[in-house]
């Protein structure tokens, strides 16, 4: 083999080695995707308009809730823009828990404080 043809492997293989994080996409194994939980009444803490998932941290009862959305492309296409929440924003959502128990999950849908509900999924 060349040394030509090894450097050009060994940049094709850092290449590839670079990109896989981005492709890669994680398991949503971590939530019960068979209940879906209501809160209503929770108080926006925290909205994070991030890829490749948005976050939506709410407060209830003294506890808070991180709860995971979809891209900013889906959402945006759902109706969802980076002002949509606000800390303190009185909103209802429902959600998928978190298999762990831990105060959490992925959101479904959010009722913003003018009663428009958006799906986050």
């Amino acid at each position: 083999m060349t040394t030509e043809r090894r450097v050009l492997i060994a940049i094709i293989s850092g290449l590839t080695a670079l990109a896989s994080p981005a492709i890669a996409h994680h398991s949503f194994a971590m939530f019960d995707q068979t209940k879906l939980l209501p809160i209503k009444g929770a108080t926006v803490a925290r909205f994070h308009w991030t890829n490749p998932h948005s976050f939506v941290v709410v407060e209830f009862n003294g506890t808070k809730y991180v709860m995971e959305c979809n891209s900013v492309n889906l959402m945006s296409k759902a109706g969802w823009k980076f002002n949509t929440l606000k800390a303190g924003d009185k909103v209802n959502l429902v959600y998928y828990p978190l298999r762990d128990g831990k105060p959490g999950g992925m959101l479904k849908t959010i009722t913003l404080p003018n009663g428009t509900t958006l799906n986050a999924w």
